[in-house]
């Protein structure tokens, strides 16, 4: 007896569809590796369709008063938290996340973000209206942009959904909004959720593969894109949104430097930085995966993180004690092992370092020492529960060591040194600087990088204002 697997739509104006032309993708459950949904393979007809919903919908959603738009955000975060166990379920299927962690980590800070963009539609600022021209006065209006095509990923697809959604909708903007093709479902349950809150055609969500979010960014009707997502993919969305000069918003690929000097609380910045690193099986671009240690106590401080790693479990999501589910899909379980497989001769796997188990996409927790700064391991992202140590010598040796990559998204010190904290996070090339902690986030403060790590903020107003333009209003004063 087979079982019927559930059918996932594209919700485009209101109304739930299939692909035009009929093409869908199956659905994996990473914890499985089991098929349990199909979704659309959304092609150009149903991009075209998206984005005439999203066009239509915008001058009414634009003319909405800020009160309006923060009702509306309101009553979606309280239905989300309605319905949290049916969202944190689906997002479990959709990742094999512990149902536990899922609800208690993810799903409160995203209602709170909604809720905080909520806010933040009612304080747009600018500068005072004045003279400052004889007979003239000037204003500053704060506008939507208009229609955004918004692509997220897979290693946060609810939460990653919201930090899309929730600031563009507060700002006046439509929205065209496109999950992974590995992680659709819980997308399509917010829109579902979404669905009686919001006027037709606000919200949009399509289905699909790279082909589908190329569509989008291509498109000649948005006027925003933006992706979380890799720094090839943020490459390629930045060169298609050239052509017609769209705006852009990227927040691509992290190498996060956690540098541990000799005065760390050991037993505390090991405890935290093996959650930080492993948390979401390390599929997170701000963990805390390129450990630098003062060479003093970097023995030490190996043992004390591999013991960490060996007492961190990894399972299904219905196991209570597990602190991550598995790897996304069997790609990214290949790149984590190719990884490891390629090391240096002078490497030394401290622990893990290999699959766990033959059904799922699960990967041990691993720690791996004796690196040099070339290193493959130490210059690209693995995205996966793998930390790596390195030792230096002096503070300045652990500036070179952090700066030397390409990425600049997060960064953490351990020290109880205040100066040297404070100089620390001034020379720190990175979007974020953390003090004896790693990961923590609120909405009130920005989030994102410099180099290949992207460019624009997602949460706090910094964010809400990438979704606004800014005009200059001048009038005579003689009538």
């Amino acid at each position: 007896m087979t079982t019927e697997l559930r059918r996932l739509r594209n919700y485009i104006g209101g109304e739930f569809k299939d692909a035009a032309d009929g093409r869908t993708t199956e659905v994996v459950n990473p914890a499985t590796g089991e098929v349990y949904a199909t979704a659309p393979l959304s092609g150009q007809a149903d991009v075209d369709a998206a984005m005439a919903a999203a066009a239509a919908a915008f001058p009414g959603w634009r003319d909405t008063t800020p009160a309006e738009r923060q009702k509306a955000l309101l009553k979606i975060a309280d239905a989300f938290e309605a319905r949290a166990d049916e969202l944190v379920a689906a997002e479990s299927e959709n990742t094999g996340k512990p149902l536990g962690l899922t609800a208690s980590e993810e799903l409160p800070p995203m209602v709170d973000q909604i809720r905080f963009f909520a806010g933040a539609a009612r304080l747009l600022e600018g500068r005072s209206a004045g003279e400052y021209m004889d007979g003239m006065t000037s204003i500053v209006r704060r506008e939507p942009v208009g229609v955004c095509a918004q692509v997220a990923p897979w290693n946060y697809p609810m939460m990653m959904a919201v930090w899309k959604f929730a600031p563009a909708i507060a700002a006046g903007n439509t929205v065209v909004l496109k999950p992974s093709d590995t992680t659709p479902a819980s997308t399509v349950l917010m829109a579902e959720i979404i669905d009686s809150v919001l006027p037709k055609g606000v919200f949009n969500v399509i289905c699909g593969d790279r082909e589908t979010g190329r569509a989008m960014v291509e498109h000649s009707t948005p006027a925003m894109a933006s992706i979380t997502g890799s720094v090839r993919a943020g490459m390629q969305v930045a060169e298609s949104a050239s052509k017609d000069v769209k705006r852009v918003h990227l927040e691509l690929g992290g190498k996060a430097p956690v540098v541990v000097f000799e005065d760390a609380d050991i037993p505390k910045a090991v405890e935290d930085i093996a959650v930080a690193g492993y948390f979401n099986a390390g599929q997170d671009c701000t963990a805390a995966t390129r450990v630098l240690v003062h060479e003093s106590i970097h023995d030490e401080f190996v043992a004390a993180l591999a013991k960490a790693a060996a007492d961190t479990k990894t399972g299904a999501p219905d196991d209570e004690d597990v602190l991550y589910g598995p790897l996304n899909n069997p790609n990214q379980l290949g790149q984590v092992a190719g990884f490891i497989e390629r090391l240096p001769a002078h490497a030394k796997v401290e622990a893990g370092g290999h699959r766990v188990g033959e059904k799922g996409y699960f990967y041990a927790p691993t720690v791996v020492s004796g690196l040099k700064q070339d290193d493959e391991i130490i210059q690209n992202e693995v995205f996966g529960p793998v930390i790596t140590v390195q030792s230096f010598t002096d503070e300045s040796q652990a500036l070179e060591y952090a700066n030397g990559v390409e990425f600049a998204l997060a960064s953490s010190v351990w020290t109880k040194d205040h100066g040297r904290a404070m100089r620390m996070s001034k020379n720190l090339d990175f979007g974020c600087v953390w003090i004896n902690t790693h990961i923590p986030l609120v909405a009130e403060m920005p989030h994102g990088g410099f180099k290949k790590s992207g460019y624009g903020k997602d949460l706090s107003a910094y964010g809400f204002e990438d979704y606004t333009r800014i005009k200059h209003v001048m009038t005579s004063l003689d009538g």
